[in-house]
């Protein structure tokens, strides 16, 4: 059901970088970059003397013409990072998610992330509980999901670690109807405490409602993109 880090790979660091940069991108071109035109043109205007205002204005007009094509330019630059497909926009700071198909709003609401919480058994076994930011992309997804639990599942509860394919390790019911696969032991899936939705309390994996989740299982295929930020 969770996956844990014990490590920070550099493979990881380039989904991040990866998936912060289409962020950061839609970010600029949709919202500050048309604000920053508007300043400028008004700045150019308010230091215009009124005399000379006249004789301005087709440099103003050629200045909000040039603006113009740039963001024209930058639009096709960014239209080429959005996935045509659906794909999925997890907010790890807010626990929130939203569904897209291209531009198109399919959904949006709430789910849970990592608590970052560190569970420690000795000096050498360590982990972390965080939910990793970055691009990924549905490995694979299956309906009544059974959970293999891990050593840190026996730890957390005090118990001692079975073998690796013991009976005990093996929960049925517990992560809902669906389940995404992302890898490294991360998934999307539902979970029984449904009051905890919205709040960052998992072991690394996102979870959604029983309606959000059957909604993203639906619409996302294998191979359909992930970002986490």
């Amino acid at each position: 059901m969770v996956g844990f880090l014990r490590f920070q790979k550099l493979s990881s660091l380039k989904r991040v970088f990866s998936g912060m940069l289409i962020i950061m991108t839609t970010f600029f071109a949709v919202f500050v970059l048309p604000i920053w035109m508007q300043q400028i043109v008004l700045l150019v205007a308010n230091n215009i003397p009124a005399e000379r205002m006249e004789t301005n204005t087709e440099l103003i007009e050629h200045e909000v013409y040039r603006l113009n094509k740039n963001i024209e330019r930058l639009n096709k630059k960014l239209d080429a990072f959005v996935p045509k497909n659906h794909y999925l926009i997890v907010n790890s700071t807010h626990n929130e998610f939203c569904l897209f198909k291209g531009k198109e709003l399919v959904r949006k609401g709430k789910c849970s992330t990592g608590s970052y919480l560190l569970l420690e058994k000795n000096e050498n076994e360590k982990w972390l509980f965080k939910t990793p930011k970055g691009e990924f992309k549905i490995r694979s997804k299956t309906t009544n999901p059974v959970w293999k639990k891990p050593d840190w599942a026996f730890i957390e509860e005090g118990l001692p670690v079975p073998s690796p394919n013991h009976n005990s390790r093996f929960e049925y019911g517990v992560l809902g109807d669906y389940a995404l696969y992302l890898g490294q032991g991360y998934m999307i899936h539902g979970t029984l405490w449904k009051r905890y939705i919205g709040l960052p309390v998992t072991h690394g994996c996102i979870r959604m409602s029983d309606d959000d989740l059957k909604v993203a299982y639906n619409k996302l295929s294998i191979g359909s993109k992930v970002y986490i930020f």
